[in-house]
């Protein structure tokens, strides 16, 4: 699902609608806020879009992305 694009991990993540979406949302703000890493996203309904770069490696992809995206993963196994 993460593919690795102009030094940056992206994904897309569907739900079944804005609720959803907007609950896993939150779920990962509090991921990232524990990591203290935290994501550039948008949301447009039921759709989340990620863009994960570690800005002060360079802006890079480091550990701290792929430790993240792992996270994301782990909420978004619960909607599905």
């Amino acid at each position: 699902m993460w593919k690795e694009e102009d030094n940056k991990l992206k994904a897309t993540f569907k739900f079944k609608n804005f609720i959803e979406a907007f609950g896993f949302m939150t779920e990962v703000a509090f991921h990232a806020e524990k990591q203290n890493h935290h994501p550039n996203w948008s949301n447009v309904y039921n759709t989340v879009e990620f863009s994960l770069t570690t800005h002060d490696a360079g802006n890079t992809v480091t550990e701290k992305d792929k430790k993240l995206a792992s996270a994301i993963d782990q909420v978004y196994s619960k909607y599905q």
